[in-house]
């Protein structure tokens, strides 16, 4: 028996070591695969900011990518595991100016664009080594070799083709909407990067003046010198006779044209049932603008200050000090019927912290709801519906699909450049009246390329095929695409999992992948969602350092059903330590009992007929726990792993089997059905606690092969 067995299971000492041999092996690698593999698996990993570190809820995503990559591995595929970052701009930018400002006193605009760009690609350069080594850290066999980055010049290339297909398709186009603006960042966000923080507000019922006859409430009555219509519900007997009427009188310095127009989104019985229509402040209100032909009346500018169109009482003050001016100016004409606190959620940008305003801006846009010409007349929209309503992709859980659905049926245009300098610029070119769109640059002669930047999920919506090499026509694009099944939160099925099917849709003619499947987030012990405020973090990078990745791992897996929640604590991940320890502890007693059996001995036919039958019980466990995994329930096949390996085998088997060796009673047969379940289950762990298992495998007698390209229990190769 090898001298390492005799000591204690030290994860610490362990995983670099074997994490090193999986590596140096090249099985990470489908191309370094041995054997003749025909079915072809992959999966892109979903791509970390290049600058972040791991919280739990990605390592629960690197555990379950780990356990399918290594089953499929095991099953006798060739797998192909794409690691890569994503510049996540907005935020890397963000770092990095507010680091200059710190401690150089110096904003972007004393740098210059280039000195930045510089900057912030040797921060983000230095910084990813630290996500790179967490990913290796939770064990993740994913090819190193294939490693992309949302800014290299390969994903460089596909970004910008892609828009110019998109461009010349008349999908992207240039206009005037309204957007999420981040006054304290200057730049548009898209709803990913919002957080709603709950807060409380004064709720003001009123009237515009003493003859209007309808009454409207607000939270915000700054944005009210912008209003252009009230809208009501059509089906409301309290306003239907004023539907259609226009009025016109001043309110708080502003001259207001108001139109009654009816709309079936405004709730009848949510305040007065009357919604003020501010159509340049408000995405909803826009919408009922368009529909109505109703004016858009900018009334706060980019700085979240008030516009001339706001009128002379408020014209030039800040949002806040606009709203107590006008809350004074109704008290004192007699216009306001009612105030109230209430709670509200309120938009704020999760990188600034600034109260997102809905403000107008020319922005480019692609349209998903235009026919397009070569995909027979279908618009975006349609392509991202039908292969999940043909089942060509299948969500899991399946109640996702529901929300997909109506997600994508109040789908608008999708703003897709932003105001900051670090990240994929816009390739379009202008000169007087002229515009040209190309990869390469017009001549020199008086040509100005468009100063914005593309928002960060348009070259991550093409991840699962530029990371194959698209645009060229690659063998790796041949034989990986579309991608076997995409893992990722259920909090951004809409960001990015959408997206990625409109964009493989519309330049691959074909879905990005078959399967979908969702997470939940992960909280803590009390079912609280984790976060800095309410001090409940458990860092993943601390509980693998103290308890080892396997642990980590089991513990995430274990609870954690397809789109649900689930709970993590110190102990629960204690506690698997305590089974990695039963696993090395187990496998010492086995090898010191049965160091007289020869490794020809082991087969089924030297087992006693009770010993065979209970072989036979453990390999329909394994058929079991196989038909779960391919179902995506690893979460059970985690749990019946579990159950065996202690309550079966460690408690009843080898305690029987200890007997029998002591009493020398069939003690042949007893050695051979402890090797015999040993090495299965040291098989099927593997997926789950990679470190422990791979390095009890290389402890085993005559085991040349590393167990990472083992066969899973009854596949063959």
């Amino acid at each position: 028996m090898h001298e390492e067995l005799k000591k204690p299971y030290n994860p610490e000492a362990t995983e670099a070591e074997v994490y090193k041999k999986w590596e140096d092996s090249g099985f990470f690698n489908p191309d370094n695969l041995p054997g003749d593999r025909k079915e072809f698996f992959s999966i892109v990993l979903p791509p970390p900011n290049v600058t972040g570190t791991l919280h739990m809820g990605s390592a629960l995503m690197l555990a379950i990518e780990d356990i399918l990559v290594r089953f499929a591995r095991m099953q006798g595929k060739k797998v192909l595991w794409i690691p890569g970052t994503d510049s996540a701009a907005i935020a890397t930018q963000a770092k990095v100016e507010k680091e200059i400002q710190k401690k150089e006193g110096k904003n972007r605009y004393d740098l210059g664009r280039e000195e930045l760009l510089k900057r912030i690609s040797e921060f983000a350069e230095e910084s990813k080594s630290t996500i790179l080594n967490q990913i290796r850290n939770l064990g993740a066999s994913v090819d190193w070799t294939r490693y992309a980055y949302t800014m290299d010049e390969k994903r460089y290339k596909a970004v910008l083709t892609a828009f110019v297909n998109m461009y010349e398709a008349g999908l992207i186009y240039r206009a005037n909407r309204i957007v999420n603006w981040d006054p304290k960042g200057q730049t548009v966000i898209s709803d990913d990067e919002i957080e709603h923080e709950e807060r409380e507000a004064t709720f003001y019922t009123f009237k515009y003046w003493k003859d209007f006859p309808i009454a409207i409430a607000t939270t915000r009555l700054e944005t009210k010198v912008g209003d252009t219509a009230v809208a009501v519900h059509p089906e409301d007997p309290r306003y239907q006779k004023f539907i259609g009427n226009e009025y016109e009188g001043e309110f708080a310095g502003a001259k207001l044209k108001i139109k009654v127009v009816s709309d079936k989104n405004v709730e009848k019985d949510f305040g007065t049932g009357a919604l003020g229509v501010t159509p340049a402040h408000s995405h909803m209100d826009w919408d009922i603008a368009e529909a109505n032909g109703l004016a858009k009346i900018q009334v706060i500018d980019e700085k979240a200050r008030m516009t001339e169109n706001a009128g002379s009482l408020v014209s030039g003050l800040k949002t806040i000090e606009a709203r107590e001016k006008i809350v004074e100016w109704v008290k004192n004409n007699g216009l306001l019927e009612k105030e109230e606190k209430i709670t509200q959620n309120v938009s704020v940008a999760e990188r600034t912290g600034g109260v997102i305003e809905p403000l107008p801006k020319l922005q480019w846009f692609i349209d998903v709801n235009k026919p397009i010409k070569n995909r027979g007349e279908r618009t975006l929209k349609e392509l991202m519906q039908e292969p999940v309503k043909s089942g060509d992709i299948k969500i899991l859980p399946e109640r996702f699909e529901r929300v997909y659905y109506n997600w994508i049926d109040n789908l608008r245009p999708w703003c897709i450049s932003r105001q900051i300098w670090f990240g994929h610029r816009i390739p379009i070119w202008y000169r007087d009246d002229q515009v040209h769109c190309g990869i390469e640059a017009p001549g020199r002669d008086g040509w100005k390329q468009d100063e914005d930047v593309l928002d960060t999920w348009f070259s991550s919506a093409l991840w699962t095929f530029s990371t194959l090499g698209w645009p060229e026509n690659t063998p790796d694009l041949k034989n990986f695409h579309p991608t076997t099944i995409i893992e990722t939160g259920y909090d951004i099925i809409f960001f990015w999992v959408a997206r990625m099917i409109l964009m493989s849709q519309f330049h691959l003619g074909e879905i990005p992948f078959n399967t979908v499947y969702l997470h939940g987030l992960v909280r803590d012990a009390q079912g609280r969602k984790i976060s800095k405020s309410l001090g409940n973090n458990v860092d993943p990078v601390e509980m693998v350092k103290k308890f080892g990745a396997d642990a980590v791992r089991m513990s995430l897996i274990v609870g954690s059903a397809p789109g649900n929640d689930s709970r993590i604590s110190e102990d629960k991940i204690k506690a698997y330590k305590h089974f990695a320890n039963k696993i090395w502890n187990a496998t010492r007693f086995v090898l010191e009992n049965t160091l007289d059996i020869r490794e020809s001995d082991i087969e089924t036919k030297n087992l006693s007929e009770t010993d065979s039958e209970t072989f036979s019980e453990f390999k329909k466990n394994c058929v079991d726990i196989t038909e779960d995994m391919e179902n995506y329930r690893f979460y059970l096949a985690a749990e019946k792993i579990y159950q065996y390996f202690w309550h079966t085998f460690a408690d009843v088997i080898i305690e029987e089997c200890k007997k029998r060796i002591q009493e020398e009673k069939e003690a042949k047969s007893a050695k051979i059905l402890l090797r015999m379940l040993l090495d299965e289950q040291i098989k099927i762990l593997h997926p789950f606690m990679p470190f422990v298992t791979e390095k009890i495998w290389s402890l085993l007698p005559n085991r040349k092969n590393l167990l990472i390209i083992e066969a899973w229990p009854g596949s063959q190769k």
